[in-house]
């Protein structure tokens, strides 16, 4: 497929067919309709422009565990090209160096004031143990680019780390960049996740950490797979419906909201879920997913109350884009 053939409209940009259901219900319910953009195969003619439109990016740090090794790759050829012809991106190129990058990710957020985990990224496997003798226990490990939780683990002792780096359990991260992490203990079992879109934000939702997960990862999706792996677990502690419920008690006036808000807009970010731990002392911010995911349950429950979901909320965002387009 020539990219530079697609007709002028609304474009999904995404690796991962899984998480388009909402927005395909929401766009039927708005009386409208988006256009697909695959990325994992296409061509591009550098000699011409690019369709007219709006370009929401639905790339993922976790791409790779889906067999899509050079997507990003992809995707940032494809940024490129459509900001030179100044096209209108929903969450554009600076934003996907971002999502794949929780090292980036901590450096903005530490530059703008939040406290953010102590981090240490060790490149390779060879230094590993010795960085991590420099953190408290227990300590965390997770992946730079990351997603789905991907290579986190509790550490509770400096051995139990050893094992685990000479196991054939260890997991290497897709850029060889593993972070070492400060394990910060929330006050209560739960994170809270943040939503915002078109830069604003929309609701929070308490995420239960109670049986101890790291893979929290709202989408029907997800829940699929984290049943697969752990199908006891699941059905104890991860049932989807109460995993994540609405905090009605955070809004647009809560301080950390407007200060986030501030971040977003200075770093272009659009549409982002936005992850933290309140310690009781503090609030961490820990977590940027600017290919957020919105939970099933949380959403049907906003829309049987009368309130639009953040899928609903998104279609509107993306038609009112295109509608200066054509103007």
């Amino acid at each position: 497929m020539l990219y530079n053939d697609l007709e002028d409209g609304i474009y999904i940009l995404h690796e991962n067919k899984e998480w388009l259901p909402p927005f395909y219900e929401a766009f039927k319910k708005a009386g409208a309709e988006f256009k697909e953009l695959d990325l994992n195969s296409g061509s591009i003619d550098l000699s011409k422009a690019p369709p007219k439109g709006v370009f929401f990016s639905r790339m993922s740090a976790s791409s790779h565990t889906r067999a899509h090794p050079f997507v990003k790759e992809y995707a940032r050829v494809i940024f490129t090209w459509l900001e030179t012809h100044q096209r209108r991106i929903i969450n554009g190129l600076n934003v996907l160096e971002l999502e794949v990058s929780k090292v980036a990710q901590y450096l903005a957020l530490a530059k703008f004031g939040f406290r953010v985990p102590k981090t240490l990224a060790v490149f390779g496997k060879d230094d590993l143990l010795e960085q991590a003798k420099k953190l408290q226990t227990p300590f965390i490990t997770k992946h730079n680019q990351g997603g789905k939780g991907l290579g986190v683990r509790l550490f509770e002792h400096h051995k139990d780390f050893e094992n685990y780096i000479f196991s054939s359990e260890f997991e290497e991260a897709a850029d060889n960049i593993t972070l070492l992490q400060e394990y910060i203990k929330a006050k209560e079992p739960f994170i809270t996740r943040l939503e915002f879109i078109a830069g604003k934000f929309f609701y929070a939702v308490k995420v239960d950490t109670s049986d101890g997960g790291f893979e929290l990862c709202p989408a029907e999706a997800c829940e699929i797979d984290r049943q697969s792996k752990k199908p006891a677990l699941a059905a104890a502690a991860c049932d989807i419906g109460a995993k994540f419920t609405l905090r009605r008690d955070i809004n647009a006036n809560t301080p950390l909201i407007a200060k986030l808000e501030s971040f977003l807009k200075a770093f272009y970010i659009e549409i982002a879920g936005i992850e933290f731990i309140d310690t009781g002392k503090e609030l961490v911010v820990y977590d940027i997913n600017t290919n957020t995911n919105y939970n099933q349950k949380v959403e049907a429950s906003l829309r049987a109350n009368g309130e639009l979901a953040a899928a609903d909320k998104v279609a509107e965002f993306l038609l009112k884009e295109y509608q200066k387009i054509k103007e």
